[in-house]
């Protein structure tokens, strides 16, 4: 073909070589806002180095190679040992070991450590989301093992450290481990309390011998894991350690990897145990119990991780808008994609800053915080994973044909932006147990309604929004049947009050128009074009020096 028939024009850039961190308005903003004065000046420092290193070319490629080459199971060596293992691409230790450097699975023990952990977490699953699963399970581990203070002595300065180690050896003998988790059975799936692993006391004390299945095990090349079984007190948590303290292997068999819509540089297992040792976390009995805050700080990184999904691909969306032109004029200035962006660039807005408010709560632990998580968590848990899919389809539109090819890495975001609705927890159960808060917990909405009514009387489509909310709340006839549509709500007016508080007014403005007040179509773009779009697009506009 001649060379004069293939001129390349008007072809966008890749969005590579920039700052994550402080491209990110939302972001920048908040750590500033959560973070005390202190302390800010590290924590620019370190989340400005992971910034650069998650826009870098290179974490780029680190994420493409790790989705390209997915881990594979090796049950058995050469001689037919059966060894259990995952094979990973180099590029997946590479993100994993950048991302445990950088203090990701480190929140809780540090000054504004779930707000720096959160927006590190934030920026950095932008190269690559996969990798986020280990991150999060060793992190959230942290608080199940501190219900039994030997084993969190023993296990809690491993898994908060910025070591990384891969490899099965006994964890006395590593600088840092990680951890994985295993609740969900084949018969159950989310009853978790129709387990029918046993454990079988073993002597010494705490000690037990599993038998059963797990049909998703998450992370299974990980150190040690937090299971439910049933002991002779009932349900139970328990530590599986993947390699003994003598150097054996435990019996931690792997029958195969699921092949998984997205999410495919991790791995999720299939397990059985067969005489596998474990300890016990906790009483016996009260395994739900035990478990429970790894399950509410692992449903925090979802919205997290949504909001790092829905970001990056508003940033690519805007970006693309941004550098081509068309109709004599770049897209980004055509009214009817400018309102498509703006539309896109609230959702992110309202997302981020949910989810570094949560985080913040963490880092305060007061009574008053802990009763807003109780009630805050599920609900951003439900709407945030809810938007992401329909966030990253519309964005992956913004980019036409180019979008819908993988060389875009548009594709890989909305493979992976269904995952955090169903991992912990799909969208019924997140509703089920905002109303098992809303009738167990009464200090969980006073905590709830007391956040909200900071903003109160700043925008009258709010206020409306606030009172809508308790009339819904006074009729409780046929409330399981409306628990989405009542959460839905919960997580609106939450967001939109944080936003009248902290954002720009013509984001806030934008906000309480369309998701309060109703004044939009169904789908994107369908925004008053009376108010301050191109404000508003600017704003979440990525600066690429």
């Amino acid at each position: 073909m001649a060379a004069t028939t293939h001129t390349v024009t008007n072809q966008v850039p890749p969005l590579v070589g920039y700052d994550v961190f402080a491209a990110d308005r939302v972001l920048s903003e908040a750590v500033e806002r959560h973070v005390e004065p202190g302390v800010r000046p590290v924590a620019r420092e370190e989340l400005g180095e992971l910034g650069r290193s998650a826009g870098s070319a290179q974490a780029r490629e680190w994420g493409a190679r790790a989705n390209a080459y997915p881990p594979v199971l090796r049950t058995h060596d050469r001689y037919g040992h059966r060894i259990d293992e995952v094979e990973f691409h180099p590029s997946w230790h590479r993100l994993l070991g950048h991302a445990v450097e950088a203090g990701l699975t480190d929140a809780w023990g540090r000054p504004a450590g779930h707000v720096r952990r959160a927006a590190g977490f934030l920026v950095w699953t932008q190269a690559e989301a996969g990798h986020g699963c280990p991150l999060s399970m060793t992190h959230a581990a942290v608080p199940a093992l501190r219900t039994d203070p030997a084993l969190a002595a023993e296990w809690e300065p491993l898994l908060t450290s910025h070591v990384y180690e891969e490899g099965l050896r006994p964890a006395g003998l590593k600088s840092g481990v990680l951890f994985g988790m295993g609740m969900t059975e084949k018969q159950g799936g989310t009853d978790v309390r129709s387990t029918t692993t046993r454990a079988e006391p073993a002597g010494g004390e705490g000690e037990y011998l599993l038998t059963g299945h797990k049909w998703f095990c998450s992370a299974p090349m990980s150190d040690g894991f937090l299971v439910l079984a049933q002991a002779p007190g009932g349900l139970s948590c328990f530590l599986v350690p993947r390699v003994l303290p003598d150097g054996t292997r435990n019996v931690f068999a792997l029958q195969r990897l699921k092949d998984k819509l997205g999410n495919r540089s991790n791995a999720s297992a299939e397990v059985e145990f067969d005489g596998t040792w474990a300890r016990r976390v906790g009483e016996e009995g009260r395994g739900v119990r035990t478990i429970i805050e790894m399950v509410a700080a692992t449903r925090l990184d979802c919205v997290v991780g949504s909001a790092a999904l829905m970001r990056q691909a508003v940033a690519q969306a805007i970006h693309h808008s941004a550098h081509r032109a068309v109709f004599g004029g770049p897209l980004i200035d055509k009214p009817l994609m400018r309102n498509v962006l703006a539309d896109l660039a609230l959702e992110s807005e309202a997302a981020t800053v949910l989810a570094m408010r949560l985080a913040a709560a963490y880092d305060t632990d007061t009574e008053e915080e802990r009763a807003f998580l109780r009630l805050a968590v599920p609900a951003a848990k439900y709407w945030v994973t809810k938007r992401c899919p329909a966030v990253v389809g519309e964005a992956l539109e913004c980019l036409g044909g180019n979008g819908y090819v993988e060389e875009s890495g548009m594709p890989r975001l909305l493979r992976e932006a269904p995952l955090n609705s169903i991992w912990e927890g799909s969208g019924n159960v997140q509703a089920l147990d905002v109303l098992r808060a809303l009738r167990r917990e009464p200090r969980a909405l006073d905590a709830f309604l007391r956040e909200v009514g900071k903003a109160r009387g700043a925008d009258h489509r709010l206020d409306a929004a606030i009172k809508d909310l308790l009339t819904e709340l006074a009729d409780l006839e046929g409330i399981e049947a409306r628990a989405r549509r009542l959460v839905e709500r919960f997580a609106l007016v939450l967001q939109g009050s944080l936003l009248v508080r902290w954002a720009p007014s013509e984001v806030s403005d934008a906000f309480c128009a369309s998701r309060l007040g109703r004044d939009r179509g169904t789908g994107f773009g369908t925004l008053p074009h009376t108010l301050g779009l191109a404000s508003v697009v600017a704003r979440a506009r990525p600066v690429v020096d």
